[in-house]
């Protein structure tokens, strides 16, 4: 027996023809359907099929909706969710925790429970000036470290433009075994550099006329110290911002910039009017990423520092692991890494959103 669909038209014209003898097909037509020119007319088909055919199209979207297939994507996603919640959602818990208790160097050797304190410890560093003078040093030096990173990244970017293609091999080579590098091997070997008695800069800037510096500290200034810290920071940053904006550029459709030329523009004005706003995304991202990595810099300062860094070369992240370790202060070390994380989380977000909009547009 045939299974027939009827869409349209009067629903007793339609018995009637579904309980007529059907018309036998014309040559050279499928032996599946039959039109008529009557039942075209009044939005009639007549057609013989089985199985998913006659399920209509909002039938199939609603059983992908809630079957196998609509789970599927989130079944495959679950284990790596899972991982990312046990390595990094519990550690973060237990320091949130941690940070409304009263955990000190006599609870964990005598593993007695942390009385609860609430709000006490936030209420302790949000009054302490030392507290918000770490504040305003991070947030400096992270303000400084990704503007030259990033301007210094572009640049290099644009040099690796104009270079033959060798040239361009040998810095992105270069620049790969720089990015491999540790950072703590970086940071030690940047603290040779300018080691007082045998660095090698000193001794570069000492052979110019009327200048001593001889047996110079870097680290006797706080402004000098912060200047090596910065150096060693932004080289470490400069293989990634560098070798991501070139990619970035590669994608600039050359006819743009011809077209600009030829009507007369120079290149710093191709750069801005073409190269640009293209690469304005690429740029909202790698300066997101700066952020979040100059903001939580712990391995070059305590490196450069010899393990023991002045209060005057302490950024959040150095002053949480100080309290919380150096002074068996932990909850309240807690609750500076909790602020830090705070803090940082609008540059997440903003992150995260920047991904979004890419994406959207690709």
């Amino acid at each position: 027996m045939e299974n027939v669909v009827v869409t349209g038209g009067d629903p007793r014209a339609a018995a009637d023809r579904v309980g007529s003898t059907p018309t036998a097909p014309t040559a050279g037509a499928p032996a599946s359907a039959a039109v008529t020119g009557a039942d075209a007319a009044a939005g009639l088909i007549v057609a013989s099929a089985g199985g998913d055919d006659l399920v209509a199209p909002e039938s199939r979207r609603r059983r992908g909706l809630f079957g196998a297939d609509r789970a599927t994507p989130y079944l495959l996603i679950a284990p790596a969710v899972v991982a990312l919640l046990a390595l990094l959602g519990y550690p973060l818990y237990r320091v949130v925790v941690l940070s409304f208790q009263a955990m000190g160097h006599r609870q964990l050797i005598r593993g007695e429970d942390p009385a609860w304190v609430g709000f006490a410890n936030y209420t302790r560093i949000f009054q302490d000036s030392v507290f918000w003078s770490v504040v305003v040093r991070t947030v400096a030096f992270t303000a400084v470290a990704v503007v030259l990173s990033v301007l210094l990244g572009l640049a290099v970017a644009l040099l690796m433009r104009r270079v033959a293609r060798p040239v361009r091999t040998a810095m992105v080579v270069a620049m790969m075994l720089a990015w491999a590098m540790p950072g703590l091997v970086s940071s030690q070997v940047f603290l040779w550099l300018v080691d007082a008695n045998f660095g090698v800069v000193n001794w570069m800037i000492d052979q110019i006329p009327g200048v001593d510096f001889h047996n110079h500290s870097w680290f006797a200034d706080p402004l000098q110290g912060w200047i090596v810290i910065t150096a060693v920071v932004v080289w470490g940053a400069l293989p990634f911002l560098a070798i991501t904006l070139f990619a970035g550029m590669s994608q600039v459709p050359k006819e743009l910039s011809e077209a600009a030329t030829v009507d007369g523009a120079n290149p710093w004005q191709v750069f801005c009017a073409v190269t640009l706003p293209i690469l304005r995304p690429l740029l909202g991202i790698v300066t997101t990423l700066s952020i979040i990595w100059d903001f939580q810099v712990f391995t070059q300062i305590w490196v450069l520092r010899n393990g023991r860094p002045e209060d005057e070369f302490q950024t959040l992240s150095i002053h949480s692991f100080i309290t919380a370790f150096g002074q068996s202060k932990y909850s309240l070390g807690s609750a500076v890494a909790v602020v830090t994380v705070l803090l940082m989380l609008g540059v997440m977000i903003f992150y995260v959103r920047q991904m979004f909009k890419i994406g959207e547009q690709d």
